[in-house]
């Protein structure tokens, strides 16, 4: 399960290279970012930054197939990828360079149903409600979490020996939070107020858990599976 916010429920098209293929199944994989909020590695100069921001812009098309927004992107995966976006506004397509456009309509086509439903699921969820949020919905939130997320470190911060820095509360729409190891500063949505109490005390340990392992690898679900046993139905509960 990745930690971000942006894509719900999942349909893949399994392809041949070259080919359309025949087969479709069901994956219900959640989005895959799970960020620390650290980026890690060597930042690329600005000639390859500019470089890869055009491929970015050129590998992206937006198609309307009757009257569903599908943003196509072209990406190095051997299916065809299809995810409803959390908020209900579109669905997001992935597809292998050798596709056709005609066989991403397509493929849209015979999932409608299958997306109508869940878009019309999307449009009730919290993230939903969050994309339409006016100014004044967004402080209350900040207010409440604001209010809530001290005391959680507080609690939390002797048990699991661990000191964060400088905390913040943003309105983000690709993830629950943020850490960064270096300087302990914690990043926290705000949108967690829309969530069950129990979600904003998961996202807390979890950014908490970056001051021990900067990743997500084995040792870091060792960490939480230690300090919060139940921490994968807590998760579950954001999607």
């Amino acid at each position: 399960m990745a930690y971000s916010n942006q894509s719900g429920p999942v349909r893949t098209r399994r392809i041949a290279s070259g080919s359309s293929g025949a087969s479709s199944s069901a994956d219900k994989r959640a989005p895959k970012r799970e960020g620390c909020g650290s980026q890690g590695g060597r930042r690329a100069g600005a000639a390859g930054r500019t470089r890869a921001g055009a491929r970015s812009a050129a590998d992206e098309r937006m198609l309307l197939v009757d009257g569903i927004e599908v943003r196509l992107s072209r990406k190095r995966v051997k299916n065809l990828n299809l995810r409803i976006a959390r908020d209900g506004s579109h669905v997001d397509v992935s597809a292998p360079s050798w596709v056709s456009e005609d066989e991403v309509r397509d493929f849209v086509r015979r999932k409608a149903a299958w997306i109508e439903s869940h878009l019309a699921q999307a449009v009730d969820t919290p993230m939903a409600r969050a994309a339409k949020a006016t100014p004044e919905e967004v402080a209350a939130w900040r207010e409440v979490v604001s209010a809530c997320v001290p005391a959680l470190i507080a609690a939390w911060e002797p048990i699991m020996g661990v000191r964060a820095g400088k905390i913040a509360y943003r309105n983000m729409t690709s993830r629950w939070g943020s850490c960064q190891p270096a300087t302990g500063r914690i990043c926290i949505n705000v949108r967690l107020a829309l969530y069950p109490p129990e979600c904003l005390e998961y996202v807390v340990v979890h950014e908490l858990c970056h001051l021990l392992e900067r990743g997500h690898g084995p040792m870091f679900h060792q960490l939480m599976d230690a300090f919060m046993p139940d921490w994968k139905q807590r998760r579950a509960k954001l999607r």
